[in-house]
């Protein structure tokens, strides 16, 4: 096989591993961006959107408590205007249905003032500050001191946009690989050969110019195939989610969130309407014992494994060993979950509930146990590896493709078709 250095007039060989909401939205960003190259998606499960996409709360998050200014709270605005507007012309369920953040006590409302001028600062339109009265007029069945009203944030089918993105790839001339686990690669500055493995054993190696990573919970996994950086490493969490029973589905209008706890990274219980109208409570955040373990039986002893050996973990546990007790004990008994949802809405105590598929969530961590914040890409070659991508990833997945596609483009001096004049 003879490597070619792509030049700006060349027809580039992209590989993108994973099939998830964001390895969908770079594979279409790449057809419309080299129309005359070529995009292959890799991916080991037998669906789009298998996992963490289609394990969701499916909000569209409208960026209310991210650092103004960050990576994060960009890629989040932009992400929102792009992906509903999509979800509109591709007709995706979408709905605008708006979110409550609700203090309870004294110290929460100090900590919503703050949230409330990140949210100014960030953009977020239509947002403010209501008291008890207005709490009550936008969601009847809830309570609180004050709350920060965010009327644009929205609910949204994310594995309906991945698998959307994924036939306008196609559509364009894209190839997915499906059942094809990536199972070692070769990478250099001449381009990537990743070699695959399928569903009965069977390997094949291909080579391209460039490789973008958007696997997920195998981020770490891939990246070490790749050669790239030991950290950061996944943690996996996951979030178990309560769907009440249908004759409640309609006690919100909209989402009913706690004020978030800067001293434990994931929100506590939660209340959110899905795209089918279902009404959900979640979730809970626990260290999940296996990176796709959905159903919280399987317990995968090579993530185990993996989590007990990482020395960042021990140091996280330790600076959270009470939260993560009581997290627990949440996790065993969902009437003690559904309590904590009744002290936003009273008329929930005793409602009935079962426990629905848990969402898990791809957490990367650093040699030191810290929470990796914001997005990490790492290059390597000819790789271009996305190591974390936080909440809001899903929401932000079509202006994550672009800020990728500008930086692969800025870090090997490609030129897209509209640079040309073609």
């Amino acid at each position: 096989m003879t490597h070619h250095h792509p030049t700006s007039t060349s027809q580039p060989r992209f590989a993108v591993i994973g099939a998830g909401i964001n390895g969908a939205a770079v594979a279409r960003e790449i057809t419309q961006r080299f129309p005359q190259g070529s995009v292959t998606v890799i991916d080991k499960a037998d669906h789009v959107a298998a996992h963490q996409t289609g394990h969701n709360s499916g909000v569209v998050h409208a960026g209310l408590y991210y650092e103004p200014g960050s990576l994060k709270a960009r890629l989040c605005r932009r992400g929102v205007e792009l992906i509903t507007a999509y979800a509109r012309e591709r007709n995706v369920a979408y709905e605008e249905c708006g979110k409550l953040v609700v203090a309870l006590t004294e110290e929460e409302e100090t900590r919503l003032h703050a949230i409330y001028e990140r949210a100014v600062a960030n953009g977020v339109p239509d947002v403010e500050l209501v008291g008890p009265e207005r709490i009550r007029d936008i969601e009847p069945n809830a309570v609180g001191r004050l709350a920060l009203h965010s009327p644009h944030t929205g609910i949204i089918d994310f594995a309906g946009v991945a698998r959307a993105l994924i036939e306008d790839a196609r559509a364009a001339g894209a190839t997915v690989r499906l059942g094809a686990e990536v199972t070692d690669m070769s990478n250099n500055d001449n381009g990537c050969s990743i070699t695959t493995r399928d569903a009965d054993g069977r390997t094949s190696t291909e080579t391209f110019d460039y490789v973008i990573s958007c696997a997920g919970l195998q981020s770490d996994r891939v990246a070490a195939l790749a050669g790239g950086a030991a950290y950061p490493k996944i943690v996996p969490f996951f979030g178990q989610y309560s769907q009440l029973d249908s004759q409640y589905r309609t006690i919100l209008n909209g989402l009913v969130y706690p004020v978030p706890d800067p001293a434990y990274p994931f929100l506590g219980v939660h209340l959110t309407k899905r795209v089918d109208g279902e009404m959900l409570v979640g979730p809970n955040a626990f260290l999940s014992f296996g990176r796709e373990n959905y159903t919280g039986w399987k317990i995968g002893v090579k993530d185990s494994l993996g989590v007990a050996a990482n020395p960042g973990f021990w140091k996280f546990a330790a600076q959270n060993a009470k939260a993560a007790v009581q997290e627990f004990s949440a996790v065993i008994s969902r009437k003690k979950f559904l309590e904590g949802a009744a002290e936003y809405v009273p008329s929930l105590e005793g409602v009935p509930s079962r426990p629905i598929t848990r969402g898990i969530r791809a957490q990367a961590m650093d040699e030191n146990g810290a929470l990796v914040d914001d997005f990490v890409i790492e290059h390597i070659g000819r790789a271009t590896l996305i190591r974390n991508a936080p909440s809001p990833g899903a929401t932000s997945s079509l202006a994550i493709a672009e800020y990728i596609l500008d930086v692969v483009g800025e870090t090997h001096g490609l030129t897209r078709k509209d640079e040309n004049n073609e």
